[in-house]
């Protein structure tokens, strides 16, 4: 069984947003849900600065600390690595997204439209209004399951496909020959905060 992770090239990322559109796109999500972000700051002194995105998404940890503060276990642990939540056994405490130091955690009440109080939904917005209910849910917990879906069938997660730059890889972090492991020993993939002890599946190429 694979054990599925990320690497994310810093050094190719130019914070188009490529990834969290398409990310949206696929799981429907509501105004103010955002499974992959892009972080930005700055660095340096004028005229010498140094503008960095950072995308960042559900960590998918080792050992998550989502996992084991959930009293209902609708958070677990799936064997290929996958942190997924049960939407049927969650009963919205809340408790995880306290938990997750990532921030990667949502929980939508109800869906909200796209547009100004007063406007019937078009089409889409009920599609995808139907979808995020019967998928997600209101009033649970949410994440980014490295759309184990489209895994399923061969196809690699929405964010690493509609990268532009190709910034993101997705493979097997067991598998010494895969492309994720490589890059991760080729050029020291680090982990976001590790010191917080969650052991994350997503690693960074650094930028310099």
């Amino acid at each position: 069984m694979a054990r599925y992770g990320m690497v994310i090239d810093l050094k190719r990322c130019y914070g188009c947003y490529a990834c969290s559109m398409s990310c949206k796109v696929k799981n429907h999500t509501p105004p103010g849900v955002f499974w992959a972000r892009v972080l930005k700051g700055e660095e340096g002194t004028f005229p010498n600065t140094i503008r960095q995105a950072l995308p960042v998404l559900c960590m998918q940890c080792d050992d998550p600390s989502c996992v084991e503060v959930c009293p209902t276990g609708a958070t677990f642990m799936q064997e290929d690595g996958i942190v997924v939540v049960n939407k049927d056994t969650c009963m919205g405490c809340k408790s995880c997204l306290m938990a997750c130091p990532y921030g990667a955690r949502y929980s939508v009440e109800s869906w909200e439209s796209y547009f100004p109080d007063g406007l019937p939904l078009s089409e889409y917005e009920e599609f995808a209004k139907q979808q995020w209910e019967e998928n997600s849910g209101c009033g649970v917990a949410t994440k980014c399951d490295f759309c184990e879906d489209r895994i399923g069938s061969g196809k690699g997660p929405a964010c690493v496909e509609a990268c532009p730059a190709n910034a993101r890889t997705f493979g097997d972090l067991d598998d010494v020959d895969s492309e994720v492991s490589i890059l991760i020993r080729r050029h020291r993939g680090q982990q976001l905060n590790p010191e917080l002890g969650n052991n994350p599946k997503v690693y960074y190429l650094m930028p310099r």
